[in-house]
């Protein structure tokens, strides 16, 4: 094979299935990991494709061509700084290096302004989708210099998902803006699978509703204006029966995992001074799930169950507002994120785009969903709008749905069934709509032990009371 266009260093589970999906688009490529196997399964598996494995990092960098194109998927961290280390000797102070990886956006940040120095050009790209995605079609959100995007766009674009032709695959914002979407995507996805799996708790322990009819519910709400991969995933799990008949979902304990994009999300957004509460309690219940120990010992102690108990045999369309409930949610929960990477875009200069956003996330990626097509054609009418939820396209939805959510916190309240995301949703709609808050106490609270001043509604300037306590 001639000299390779495109190279990807780690070959795991990501890597090679994002290097053999580039290969099968006809790119010629190289594949580098340190583990043997791992170059082995490439060429087993890229049989046919233009794709060879290095035993090496020398061999791996003579074999592609310049400007070298290296892109690293391995896992976040310093494993980061020590493959690009291991690389520099044999970049020639040239080249680009693509970090594919869940980098935080901060370490891009860094390791952006210490390659440009050395002469190399750095990406970071977020990369969503899973193993299925990189393999065949993923959502590719790039970070950094447009101009290095340019020597590996035909690349990404050819590997991308496609929606209606178009590749979900662009240049999002300069400098760490890859990174920070796709963190900003895991925070939305975190708040999204909360929301499905208190939907469904409130269907199976307050209207005992068995998986396979909880299914049949998932799967008729995903043809609807909820139509999204993870409600067709959701469906398809309540499904799938384990060896001896019953439902697997049953089995799995209950505590989630999480890899920390979630966190990031949630510590960004406070850093920016942008409410993303669903998303803040989606992560605060993956937290309380992981300490099951605790929660077990707690529900001995407090003796907390359930006081409602409806019968299965209620019909699906009774329950008609758990669907509603879910609706308003996501659209909710995308209002946070959106308004989060706005907010970014404006302190970090990212300047983001959010059309292109909304669009590259239609397809390839976890969120992918029928919303975003109403935010594609909200955010190429108005692109500097604020809030979504202002947006005329959901103002009747929001007006016919609101009741129905709260039908929804207010049975799983009455049913002793923890709705966290859920209530969060709306109560960020209602505070969010709400022309008075009682923030008006606590600034006045400030000022009595503080001395922190206040405004006030009927003249000008900044006040300070002396004898709050006379």
């Amino acid at each position: 094979m001639a000299q390779a266009q495109f190279g990807m260093v780690g070959l795991g589970t990501m890597g090679r299935n994002f290097l053999l999906n580039v290969a099968e688009q006809g790119f010629s490529c190289v594949g580098f990991d340190i583990d043997s196997s791992k170059r082995r399964l490439l060429m087993e598996e890229g049989a046919g494709f233009p794709v060879v494995s290095a035993e090496d990092l020398g061999e791996f960098t003579k074999a592609l061509e310049p400007p070298k194109r290296i892109m690293m998927l391995v896992p976040a961290g310093p494993i980061v700084d020590s493959v690009i280390d291991d690389l520099l000797p044999y970049m020639g102070g040239g080249g680009i290096l693509i970090d594919g990886g869940n980098s935080h956006f901060l370490d891009t940040e860094r390791r952006e302004i210490f390659l440009n120095e050395k002469k190399i050009k750095f990406l970071g790209v977020g990369v969503s989708g899973g193993e299925e995605g990189a393999r065949h079609g993923a959502s590719i959100m790039v970070g950094g210099q447009p101009e290095a995007y340019e020597l590996v766009r035909p690349i990404f674009e050819a590997a991308s998902a496609k929606v209606a032709g178009v590749p979900c695959a662009a240049h999002v914002g300069n400098g760490s803006a890859g990174h920070f979407v796709k963190m900003v995507h895991n925070g939305i996805e975190y708040g999204l699978m909360e929301l499905i799996a208190e939907a469904y708790d409130i269907l199976h322990r307050g209207f005992q509703i068995s998986d396979v009819k909880a299914a049949d519910l998932f799967s008729k709400w995903n043809s609807g204006h909820l139509n999204s991969f993870l409600m067709e995933i959701t469906a398809a799990v309540l499904r799938k029966m384990d060896g001896d008949g019953t439902p697997l979902v049953e089995k799995i304990l209950d505590t989630a995992a999480q890899k920390g994009t979630g966190k990031w999300t949630s510590q960004a957004a406070m850093d920016f001074g942008v409410p993303i509460p669903t998303i803040d309690a989606s992560v605060a219940m993956r937290q309380i799930s992981s300490r099951k120990a605790e929660r077990v010992l707690a529900a001995e102690k407090l003796g907390i169950v359930q006081d409602v108990q409806i019968d299965e045999t209620l019909a699906p369309d009774a329950i008609g507002f758990i669907e509603s409930a879910l609706k308003l949610s996501f659209i909710i929960t995308f209002a946070q994120g959106f308004s989060l990477l706005q907010a970014a875009s404006n302190e970090k200069s990212f300047d983001l785009d959010v059309v292109e956003i909304a669009t590259i996330w239609r397809g390839g990626c976890i969120i992918r969903a029928a919303l975003l097509e109403d935010l594609v054609n909200i955010y190429s009418s108005d692109k500097g709008l604020t809030n979504i939820l202002l947006a005329d396209e959901f103002r009747q939805a929001i007006r016919n749905e609101q009741a129905l959510l709260k039908a929804a916190v207010k049975f799983a309240i009455s049913a002793d069934i923890p709705c966290m995301a859920l209530a969060t949703a709306l109560n960020y709609l209602k505070s969010y709509a709400s022309e008075n808050l009682p923030a008006n106490l606590i600034q006045a609270q400030r000022d009595f032990f503080g001395a922190h001043t206040y405004q006030r509604i009927d003249k000008e300037g900044t006040f300070h009371t002396e004898d709050w306590a006379s």
